[in-house]
């Protein structure tokens, strides 16, 4: 039997099914925003969509909400920038400020530590301060070239004397242990210097001892 039809034309050819095109992503790709559960529905009901195969148990789940912000249109990108921006700005001041307090406290615990060892040797300064008073510590001898180093080594970590005959008394540094009026003075003075003081940076180790001429 001939392959043609009964009106004379070739081979009817197959009634082909048309595929049917499902798209299942929850961001509209022409618009940017988020589709609404109804408008999906609508997009499944009445429009051929595209079928991007397998997709998460929620796409939308891997953007933030700043993201979705954004792509529905209630934010905009300068505004995340500039949020953004000041996370970090915020961030990186309570860095800084973290970093100033550390070390700080580092060196209040350096002083301390340093301070420790030295308040060993201040008695030892004490002897040496009598001895060269009293003319023991002849320039050239073996007894000054050893007291030399032992001041030069503990200035080096930092220790330094203070009070000096003719200060103004200053009672958060200096100890009075004794008042002696004197004719001409104005104010309160260091007229001696019975015990010398010692810092250690911004430290007090040892408070000085003195006299002071108070106005007669």
């Amino acid at each position: 039997m001939s392959d043609q039809n009964r009106d004379g034309q070739g081979p009817e050819e197959p009634e082909r099914e048309e595929p049917i095109i499902r798209d299942k992503r929850r961001i509209d790709p022409e618009t940017g925003k988020v589709r609404e559960p109804q408008d999906a529905e609508h997009d499944l009901e009445h429009e051929e969509l595209v079928d991007v195969g397998p997709v998460a148990e929620d796409e939308a789940s891997i953007l933030s909400d700043d993201d979705l912000d954004i792509l529905s249109g209630q934010t905009t990108s300068d505004a995340l920038a500039a949020e953004r921006l000041a996370d970090l700005q915020r961030v990186t001041a309570e860095y800084a400020n973290y970093r100033k307090r550390t070390e700080a406290n580092r060196e209040i615990e350096r002083e301390r530590a340093v301070g420790d060892a030295v308040k060993g040797l201040i008695p030892v300064l004490d002897d040496l301060e009598r001895a060269e008073k009293h003319g023991d510590l002849t320039e050239g001898s073996g007894f000054a070239t050893i007291a030399a180093k032992l001041r030069t080594a503990v200035e080096r970590l930092g220790l330094t004397p203070y009070g000096e005959k003719g200060d103004a008394f200053d009672p958060q540094i200096h100890e009075a242990i004794f008042q002696q009026p004197t004719p001409g003075v104005t104010e309160d003075t260091v007229a001696e210097v019975v015990e010398t003081g010692y810092r250690l940076g911004s430290t007090t180790v040892r408070v000085a001892k003195v006299v002071v001429a108070v106005p007669a």
